[in-house]
């Protein structure tokens, strides 16, 4: 029988190969990166890697699975100021969102996002699959959080009457397009401070349009 610290070892070091597999997958893309490569990124033996798993699809698919998952986790997180109780009044209402999607637009500018979208899609005729279920782990899941907080902050008058889902659904694109078009669709690196900037326009442009306006 195999104890509890041994399953948490063998996890961790699988948690380890998937990491390092994608930063060679993102350094040199999937069709020149090898698993010898992925071995010495992660510091173990090439037999190491295949006893977790069997091959190079197999590196590529659950790496970028891997990596969905901690983006999705950093894109909650930024969403963290928009939660119940503690919710602005809708004259605090501008500052807290450009904050939070602010850091949103900085997440999905990072390298690790950025290369994820890239992967993916340039890689989608060989792995079609996976594109679908990287934007329901991120995109998706995002816009379903960001939904939730908007709803709440119109049932605390912070935001006039919406739809949520159709709200967060224009928030986003107002960040994706502000962003596509600031690194020429991902290809040009945006410093954090740009990225950052460029959400805070896209939540000021969203409130002229869901901002509660003064009465009288």
């Amino acid at each position: 029988m195999i104890d509890g610290g041994a399953r948490r070892g063998r996890a961790d070091k699988r948690t380890a190969i998937l990491a390092a597999a994608f930063r060679v997958f993102a350094g040199r893309g999937y069709a020149q990166a090898c698993v010898r490569d992925i071995a010495d990124e992660a510091g173990v033996a090439k037999p190491t890697v295949y006893n977790h798993l069997a091959d190079k699809e197999s590196l590529f698919r659950e790496s970028l699975l891997a990596a969905a998952d901690r983006a999705r986790d950093r894109l909650d997180a930024a969403l963290d100021g928009l939660r119940a109780p503690a919710l602005p009044t809708a004259d605090a209402v501008g500052p807290v969102l450009a904050g939070a999607v602010g850091e949103l637009a900085s997440v999905l500018a990072s390298d690790e996002v950025r290369s994820l979208r890239l992967l993916a899609l340039g890689n989608a005729a060989l792995f079609p699959e996976l594109v679908g279920e990287v934007h329901r782990r991120t995109s998706a899941a995002t816009a379903a959080a960001l939904a939730d907080r908007l709803a709440w902050l119109v049932l605390s008058g912070a935001l006039s009457r919406c739809e949520p889902d159709r709200a967060a659904g224009h928030l986003l694109s107002l960040v994706d397009g502000a962003l596509d078009a600031r690194s020429a669709w991902g290809s040009r690196a945006l410093p954090t401070a740009e990225a950052r900037a460029a959400g805070e326009d896209a939540a000021e442009v969203f409130l002229r349009a869901h901002g509660v306006r003064p009465s009288g």
